[in-house]
């Protein structure tokens, strides 16, 4: 029988919860919609706890890890992002923490598509145009048209799992393509991704050859009728390329008037007042954000501007927000499944216990041999 372990869960995460309790966990959760208190966390772990399940909206640092130094084993996030985790004080404090990544990949790069779209189309103000009773005669091109997305030229800018998911949706819309990484070029998939282009001209599929390859940053920003960011959030000191604040008033103005941003990756790698600027004075033709440098969106934000509101397009942090993907019971499906797996591989010593070899945990450097 397994041990009767203890957790406690920041928010409900469906039916992946009833797993832990079908093995015989004591599952406490948090059962508002909002974040609980910091100090309702900690007071949960100086209780007793072995596990923590916790979201991107918790701050998890040496304040909750020094309450569960007697007996919390392990953090899951259900997120790839980890921003709120102290990584330094989980190291210090040999606590384990795991994520969800790889199962939320095609659901945030199709977001990123559709975003893209949306934009491009004018979906925003059409509908608009149709449910304000506006919408009075039809013509070729008043009162506005959009923009294709087929035969446009996208930059990729990280070429991580979405990045590449992103990829391989635009070639699909015989889009030419133009990728940066400030830490690794996956050539051996770009190439792979233009064997499939040229055959696609070749057999008559795609009526232009189409292109990918790898550009420096400068060069992707200023070709591009799209932009797409999927760049993990790296602050100076972190890395030798840092991400943040990456788009600002001088790589803003890098784009082309009529190309548009979209954003999924993380809300700090955008500097919100540039960006809302460049939109205010026609820098660029667009922008849809789904993260952002505060979250939830402030109400005072300069992205609220009503004079940007046809061109700026904001989302509830929703890319990964599909059945699937985000309550799943299965690891090699949801976020929820993967969330719980991780927990129970930490709790349980699989892997003959030895946590470097658990797929889930992201600090492992913590436990490697000394």
């Amino acid at each position: 029988m397994t041990e009767q372990f203890r957790v406690f869960a920041t928010c409900d995460i469906g039916e992946a919860l009833n797993l832990l309790r079908n093995r015989g966990y004591e599952v406490d959760v948090y059962p508002q919609p909002v974040a609980p208190p910091k100090s309702l966390i900690i007071d949960k772990v100086k209780s007793g706890i072995d596990g923590l399940i916790t979201t991107l909206r918790d701050p998890i640092d040496a304040e909750v890890f020094e309450a569960g130094k007697i007996r919390l084993k392990v953090v899951a996030q259900i997120a790839v992002g980890f921003d709120n985790i102290n990584r330094a004080d989980a190291n210090r404090y040999k606590i384990p923490f795991t994520h969800t990544a790889d199962v939320l990949t095609e659901a945030t790069a199709e977001f990123a598509f559709f975003m893209l779209g949306m934009l491009a189309r004018k979906m925003w103000s059409a509908e608009h145009l149709t449910r304000d009773n506006q919408w009075g005669y039809w013509h070729p091109y008043l009162p506005f048209l959009g923009d294709e997305v087929t035969g446009k030229t996208i930059a990729i800018i990280g070429t991580g799992r979405i990045g590449l998911a992103l990829i391989k949706k635009c070639a699909g819309f015989d889009m030419n393509i133009l990728c940066y990484d400030p830490a690794y070029e996956n050539h051996d998939y770009i190439k792979a991704i233009q064997e499939v282009m040229d055959l696609r001209h070749a057999r008559g599929i795609s009526k232009e050859r189409n292109w990918i390859k790898y550009v420096s940053f400068e060069e992707a920003m200023r070709q591009a009728d799209f932009v797409s960011v999927h760049v993990p959030l790296l602050r100076p000191g972190e890395s030798a390329t840092p991400t943040y604040h990456l788009f600002n008033e001088q790589t803003l103005k890098l784009m082309k008037p009529t190309a548009f941003l979209v954003n999924d990756s993380r809300g700090p790698v955008v500097d919100e007042e540039a960006l809302a600027l460049a939109l205010r004075e026609n820098w660029i033709a667009g922008a849809a954000l789904d993260v952002y440098e505060k979250e939830p969106l402030p109400a005072d934000s300069p992205l609220r501007d009503p004079a940007i509101a046809d061109r700026c397009r904001l989302m509830p942090h929703f890319a990964s927000a599909a059945r699937i993907t985000r309550l799943d019971t299965d690891p090699n499906k949801g976020m929820a499944g993967r969330c719980v797996q991780g927990l129970i591989d930490v709790l349980e010593s699989n892997y003959g216990g030895d946590i470097t070899k658990m797929p889930y945990v992201v600090n492992k450097e913590a436990f490697g041999k000394s």
